[in-house]
């Protein structure tokens, strides 16, 4: 039988129902992980669940709003309860819209803020005292590449990416001494749901700024989450990888 590198690994993604989150969910439980899926829609992070439990060893969904501290908690514990402690967490909930600053709602922006930062930091908090006591752990946190460039419209989305990467760094430093990794990967554009949400005339403008020419696809995403879960991401500490055809080279 075809060792998995993940054997015996229980990971957690958030927004793991669709796009990147949920090629990551498949890749994992393919290489062994037993593998949690928290979404805001418990009943579809439940069905999802099932669909990934039939390549890998067990799944189990919640749902949770992971801005929302007694929802996180709540569902990792449901999580827990099903899987056993959290071995490998990603990080990918997110949302994505656009405005110019002026005019920008403020409530658009704390939205922004809550769920990309807040997220991270509560689903993140949550996990490691099991990490801590197993002297094991990996903490995968999905930025973006225009935490580094930038992007016309979108301030309160690349705000809150640089956020995560800062925190991530910072994290690094305090768990490293227990046998916990914490690094970001930072995609370009990719063909996601969420991508193709924002409007038609951004995303003709982005794909004309790729030296690639096209959008990225969630499973040129995946292999970079098992790089840094697995055994073989050991060295990894508080480094963020790029794939995002050119769209920032760094």
């Amino acid at each position: 039988m075809t060792m998995g590198k993940l054997d015996g690994r229980t990971a957690l993604v958030t927004g793991g129902c669709s796009g990147i989150g949920r090629a990551i969910a498949d890749l994992f439980a393919r290489e062994g992980a037993r593998v949690g899926i928290v979404d805001l829609d418990a009943a579809r992070a439940e069905a999802t669940a099932r669909e990934v439990e039939a390549h890998g060893p067990a799944a189990a969904g919640a749902g949770a709003d992971v801005s929302d501290e007694p929802a996180v908690q709540a569902a990792i514990a449901r999580i827990v309860e099903r899987l056993g402690p959290i071995d490998i967490l990603v990080n990918n909930a997110g949302i994505d819209t656009t405005h110019e600053v002026d005019g920008m709602p403020t409530d658009m922006w704390d939205r922004m803020v809550d769920v990309h930062m807040k997220g991270t930091f509560l689903c993140t908090r949550e996990v490691l005292p099991a990490m801590k006591a197993k002297g094991w752990g990996r903490i995968i946190n999905i930025s973006s590449q225009l935490a580094h460039k930038g992007g016309r419209t979108m301030a309160h989305y690349c705000a809150a990416k640089a956020g995560i990467m800062g925190f991530t760094k910072s994290l690094a430093y305090e768990v490293a001494p227990f046998g916990i990794t914490a690094n970001t990967i930072n995609p370009g554009p990719v063909d996601t749901p969420l991508l193709q949400a924002l409007p038609k005339e951004w995303l003709a403008m982005k794909k004309g700024e790729l030296p690639i020419g096209r959008f990225g696809r969630v499973e040129e995403i995946a292999p970079a989450a098992l790089l840094l879960a697995s055994e073989e991401g050991s060295f990894f500490v508080g480094a963020s990888l790029n794939m995002n055809g050119g769209d920032y080279m760094i």
